[in-house]
């Protein structure tokens, strides 16, 4: 979601709630806001602890990778694919390998995905 909307919601809450029932609706919207934070928090806390307990940049299937990155995704959601954390190549640049040696190679821009290849393990890109 874009953050712009979620601090447009926060604010049309508390707005609201203060406007309609006092300084209790302030509360009761600050609370639900923070509820919501923590809900974010964890669900980014378990996909890193997933992550990291799987070996580091390797994948089940380099090719299925390859057909279902696409640009703009974030990073939150490419490490939700491959199920692990990526090896660092250069700056903003990560690498996945699968066990038949194919890769995938992702360059990210400002934490999202700008460029990637497969790279086949026969040499062929």
């Amino acid at each position: 979601m874009n953050p712009w909307i979620g601090i447009g919601l926060a604010l049309a809450a508390l707005i609201l709630g203060g406007g309609l029932f006092g300084w209790q609706g302030v509360v009761f919207a600050v609370s639900g806001i923070v509820f919501w934070l923590l809900l974010q928090m964890s669900r980014l806390m378990r996909l890193m602890k997933q992550a990291g307990a799987a070996p580091m940049g390797s994948i089940g299937n380099a090719v299925m990778l390859n057909s279902k990155l696409h640009a703009g995704m974030k990073l939150v959601d490419l490490i939700t694919l491959t199920g692990s954390l990526g090896l660092k190549q250069a700056e903003e640049t990560y690498i996945w390998r699968d066990p038949g040696g194919d890769a995938v190679e992702v360059v990210l821009k400002k934490g999202k995905l700008a460029e990637w290849r497969l790279i086949r393990a026969d040499g062929s890109s």
